[in-house]
């Protein structure tokens, strides 16, 4: 018998969080546990997102849903469990990908492994991870700039009247680092290839998702007249999307919320690697839980945003690290990630 659990945690930013569709400074996700008859647990987290239709209200509307589900399944049986928990209730994608992820997290300490040898993969290399600047006036950006002097690669939001002059500030503050820009679907087709020249006389190296996550053919028009890689994220959500994709983008972003279980976000690897896609996963403000499950599948990436929990005030778990930058594996059986006190 598998039992359910869930507590809403609340997660505070250092700094108040902001992209063009809209800003934050605090957000509360849904901690999932899953415990088999030897007291055994696997934890996971739902990072619900407006954006997507789910709340902390609706992430536990379906969990309640899913208990049933899982009391008498088998704990190492993962893929039928994860299409019982699909057939059971469609959408709730970070509610079921919180599932998937104490799943996995269950079957692999009882294994004692880590969740990415499951996979039979090694813990590197990984890709360097970026670290987002949110949209702010220029002290704001200039402190952002600031706080990620860890990292080597700068992720910019922009999707404002003032895009041009955020990213004088940026490489102004950091004048040697790799610098790539998530427009969050805020641009048309035109203004996006206008952008697109301005974006490479910074040194930009990355446009992601820059006009609506439903104009495909507005992405590929970006795409065909862009002097840089253009990734889809917001039109991007599970793998039935991206043969669509292929030739309208060179490259996808991966996010467990979005998609719903680590086993969809491999499924998405191998059919973008089909299609010779590049590879990038992200994350939602997440604490270490999150970030610890979509790091599983770094050594498959060629670019991570897993900036989440550095990104908050106080992270109340922890689990992967990411030094300098760089995503490092723990040795640990599961997804590695532990509540801060009992470490």
């Amino acid at each position: 018998m598998l039992r359910l659990a869930w507590e809403t945690i609340s997660l505070a930013t250092t700094f108040p969080f902001a992209i063009a569709r809209w800003g934050y400074a605090g957000h509360q996700n849904v901690i999932v546990t899953v415990t088999d008859d030897d007291g055994m647990t696997g934890i996971g987290e739902a990072a619900p997102n407006r954006y997507y239709g789910e709340s902390v209200d609706s992430v536990i509307a379906a969990l309640e849903r899913y208990a049933d589900v899982l009391r008498d399944a088998d704990p190492e049986a993962l893929e039928a469990n994860e299409t019982a928990l699909l057939a059971a209730l469609r959408g709730n994608t970070s509610a079921r990908a919180a599932l998937s992820t104490a799943l996995h997290d269950l079957c692999a300490r009882r294994l004692g492994l880590p969740v990415y040898r499951l996979w039979g993969l090694s813990a590197s290399p990984t890709p360097v991870s970026s670290y987002t600047v949110g949209i702010a006036d220029d002290a704001g950006i200039r402190a952002r700039v600031l706080a990620a002097a860890d990292y080597p690669i700068l992720k910019i939001k922009l999707g404002t009247d003032r895009d041009e002059a955020i990213l004088e500030i940026v490489r102004d503050a950091a004048p040697h680092k790799r610098l790539r820009v998530d427009a969050n679907a805020a641009w048309t087709p035109s203004h996006a290839v206008q952008m697109a020249s301005r974006l490479q006389a910074f040194g930009v190296e990355m446009l992601e998702q820059p006009v609506s996550a439903h104009d495909i053919d507005g992405l590929r028009y970006v795409r065909e007249r862009s002097p840089i890689p253009v990734v889809a994220d917001e039109s991007c959500l599970v793998a039935t999307d991206i043969p669509r994709l292929a030739g309208a983008c060179d490259g996808i972003n991966i996010k467990l919320a979005k998609c719903g279980s680590l086993r969809e976000a491999m499924r998405m690897i191998h059919v973008a690697r089909a299609h010779g896609m590049r590879v990038m996963a992200g994350c939602m403000i997440e604490s270490s839980v999150g970030i610890s499950a979509i790091a599983q599948l770094a050594p498959l990436l060629d670019d991570a945003d897993f900036d989440g929990a550095a990104l908050l005030a106080d992270d109340p778990y922890t689990g992967v690290t990411i030094p300098n930058g760089v995503v490092t594996l723990t040795t640990e059986p599961g997804i590695g990630a532990r509540r801060r006190h009992e470490t």
